[in-house]
């Protein structure tokens, strides 16, 4: 089987409103807040693309109609792009699982936050997940475990065995990336409506088999403030990142 193909598809979460990033870029949603003088969001696009995948799927929510007019059907880009609009808010499994019409005929698929960018080897993940025969694996980080990370427990094989929401007691840890593969299977395990993949749904796959590997890139969330200004500063190692065939090291 090959590592990934033209047919490969990827999720892109962008429906949020980014409540906490008001202050700073008012009523644009949070994927289109500019980096440099594009949108966060061309981060993601162009790193898919670089990387050889190039169908992607858009969760839309939040004042879509700018994103769709920004992005179109990605030509320009070199990416097909679909949308899926939801109705109203439905979390993160809840877009997931609302986009499901459009990822008929695909075995796995990857999913991204579409707020935060994260420099992986997306052939080298699909590849992980596929050999360790789980129905989700996450890509994780080490990092200063932060108030806002919970933390993310596994065994040496990368088998997640549990998720610890932050206790203050340990100065760092494995943190959840926002960047996953997931077997079409997990459909059956999402349920209609608002719903999140971390507090809903992770816990309960861990008898199913969820997988985490750990990566060594550099990772920007901005989901504050603090961090999108952190964002500006490294623009132009962001887009260095995103334009690379492929990602750093990479460990299951």
């Amino acid at each position: 089987m090959a590592l990934i193909g033209g047919d490969t598809k990827a999720v892109l979460l962008v429906g949020g409103k980014g409540t906490r990033l008001k202050s700073v870029i008012s009523s644009t949603p949070k994927p289109m807040a500019a980096v440099g003088d594009r949108p966060f969001l061309e981060l993601l696009v162009r790193q898919l693309s670089y990387q050889g995948i190039r169908h992607l799927v858009m969760c839309t929510g939040y004042l879509s109609h700018e994103i769709e007019s920004e992005l179109g059907d990605g030509h320009t880009r070199d990416v097909a792009i679909e949308y899926s609009k939801e109705p109203h808010p439905l979390g993160t499994a809840g877009a997931v699982k609302f986009a499901e019409p459009l990822l008929r005929g695909v075995s796995d698929f990857l999913v991204m936050n579409g707020d935060s960018f994260m420099e992986i080897d997306f052939p080298l993940l699909i590849r992980f997940h596929r050999e360790s025969g789980g129905l989700a694996t996450m890509a994780v980080l080490r990092m200063q475990n932060e108030k806002r990370y919970g933390t993310v427990q596994m065994d040496a094989g990368g088998r997640v065995n549990g998720f610890a929401e932050k206790t203050g007691g340990e100065p760092s840890g494995l943190v959840n990336a926002g960047v996953y593969v997931f077997n079409r299977e997990i459909f059956e395990h999402i349920p209609e409506g608002p719903a999140s993949l971390e507090k809903d749904i992770f816990p309960q796959l861990l008898a199913r088999g969820v997988y985490a590997s750990e990566q060594r890139g550099v990772f920007i969330d901005i989901g504050t403030p603090e961090d999108y200004a952190r964002a500006q500063r490294l623009c132009a190692r962001l887009y260095e990142a995103a334009s690379r065939k492929h990602g750093p090291h990479t460990s299951g």
